[in-house]
């Protein structure tokens, strides 16, 4: 097993990177997940039988989408608080700031 002689939270001058890089791969995942969709889409049959379930396919984009943007203004140096306070659904916004609490 390796040692973790990475630097505190804060103090490791390629955060900022990783973060960044994290933050695209989710928008990869995201782009994947859109493409899923079209191909669903474009089948009548599934259409027709899962109609309601291509909802999530949305809702996992938007959740990519958000998180993908927490990361993105941590990388650009926001604090904890600003980086989840633009997040646009309710849900996602609840769960990054009970884990913020939790952790105090």
């Amino acid at each position: 097993m390796e040692k973790n002689n990475a630097p505190a939270s804060g103090t490791d001058p390629l955060i900022g990177v990783l973060h960044s890089a994290v933050a695209g791969e989710l928008r990869h995942v995201r782009t994947l997940i859109e493409e899923l969709a079209e191909v669903l889409v474009g089948d009548e049959h599934f259409v027709d039988r899962y109609l309601d379930k291509l909802q999530a396919f949305d809702l996992l984009v938007q959740c990519t989408e958000e998180s993908a943007a927490v990361l993105d203004r941590l990388a650009a140096g926001a604090c904890t608080r600003s980086a989840i306070a633009p997040v646009r659904l309710g849900q996602i916004h609840e769960r990054l700031h009970t884990a913020l609490q939790a952790a105090h």
